[in-house]
Formats: C-alpha cells, structure tokens, sequence
C-alpha cells in the first residue's frame, strides 16, 4: 500500500518546479544564448566603430576645418592627419594598459603613428589605378583634385575597390563636347586655389544599396552631394570654396 504522505510531497516538489515565474532549463538556455549574442554583437560594433573612427577623423575632421572654420586646404589636412595620430594614440595607449598594465606609450610609437598616417595622405593625394579611373584622361587629371576630395575618394576605393570617377576637371569647350549648356559657376572648373571642386562618380552597373552607401559616406564626411543625369547617371560630389 502506497503511502499517501510521500505521494502529497512529491506532487508539492513538482508544482514547485512548474509555478509560474521559475525559468525552465530550455529558457534559461535560451536567454544565455541571446545575452552571448548580444554581448557579441554589441563588441562587433564597437570594432567596426574603432576601425571607421580613423578615417573619418581624417577626412571628416580635415572638411570641418576647412569648411566651418575657414583654415586652408593643406593646414586643413594637416589638422586632419594630426587628430587621426592622436586617436590611434589613445589607441596604442589602451593596448599597452591591457598588456602591461600602464597607458605609458613609447615616444618612438607617437613617429611611427604620425608616419603611417602620414603615408597614407601622401600615397592618397598622388596615386589612382587606372581600374577606378573611367580613361586615361580621367586619371591623368587627378592631380588637379582639390586634395581633401582626393583623400576622401581613395579612402573610399579601400572598401569599394569598383569605384569608378567618371569625371573630375572640366573646361568650357567640354560643355559643348557633352552637348550640354556651359554653366560658368561649376566646381568641375579650377577655382582661384587651383583645384577642381567637384568630381563625378558612376552609379550606373552598381546596386542601388551600393550607390546610397556612398552618398551617404561623403554627406558623413561634409562634403555636398548631387544624384543626377547630366549625361549620364552618376553621383556628383563637391566641396564648396571658401
């Protein structure tokens, strides 16, 4: 014979384990899995923001100046490449606090920082593949670029290596050869600094995520920006003169 005390405690234990608000093993599992997820996600993020920080304090930082605060193109960018060295510096700083528990940085890392990204300026003001060129001509005139456009549009061939100018410096008869009214005001034109302030880029043949990704970049960077079809469809970038 069964005892009936012993059959009342175990049905107690198994309401205890089923009343409302107690997690089940299967939810807690889940809820773990969703918080390491989480966890994860949010450390990809601030990677990928670690990683986009640089650039954009060199070039975004370089159009601040030269746009809201009148300084001119090459202090500009020399304030640009400064801040940029100064960021990886706190960087270097937070990699030596984790390995060696002091944000002591050597000396010979500040150089090297300003060094590095400092070539990469230069490498960016002086050098175009002529796959991201539309011909030959086109590539020929990329010297003529105002240089913060030139470092914008090479710092963007890095994650978009189809990047394709179309057009850059302009003169009055290639109005007529384009079939198109001559419109005296354009920054395609070389203005009193002796740069051209404009260049267009191809949309046609990409995604239209794609061509929205890279208005939105030099929008980002303080740059102005124009979607239309003048002779044929592509996105026109400018930096405004002084």
């Amino acid at each position: 014979m069964s005892d009936p005390f012993a059959e009342f405690e175990a049905l107690l234990e198994e309401l205890e384990q089923h009343k409302p608000g107690t997690p089940q093993p299967s939810v807690t599992v889940r809820r773990g899995a969703w918080a390491h997820l989480r966890r994860w996600l949010s450390r990809g993020l601030l990677l990928a923001a670690a990683l986009i920080f640089p650039f954009w304090l060199l070039v975004g930082g370089s159009v601040t100046l030269y746009r809201h605060f009148g300084v001119p193109t090459w202090p500009a960018l020399l304030g640009g490449v400064l801040l940029t060295a100064l960021l990886l510096l706190v960087y270097a700083s937070w990699v030596a606090k984790r390995i060696s528990g002091k944000r002591r940085v050597p000396f010979n890392v500040t150089k090297v920082l300003l060094a590095v990204v400092g070539a990469y300026c230069f490498y960016a003001l002086i050098y175009l593949s002529g796959l991201n060129a539309k011909h030959e001509e086109v590539r020929s005139e990329y010297r003529s670029l105002h240089p913060l456009l030139r470092v914008a549009t090479s710092t963007l061939i890095l994650v978009d290596s189809d990047l394709v100018i179309t057009d850059m410096q302009r003169r009055a008869t290639d109005y007529e050869k384009m079939g198109l009214p001559l419109y005296e005001r354009s920054l395609h034109f070389v203005q009193e600094d002796g740069y051209a302030h404009a260049v267009d880029l191809r949309t046609i043949g990409r995604s239209g995520w794609r061509n929205l990704l890279m208005k939105f970049y030099f929008k980002a960077m303080g740059f102005r920006t124009l979607r239309h079809t003048g002779t044929a469809d592509h996105l026109h970038v400018s930096l405004p003169t002084h």
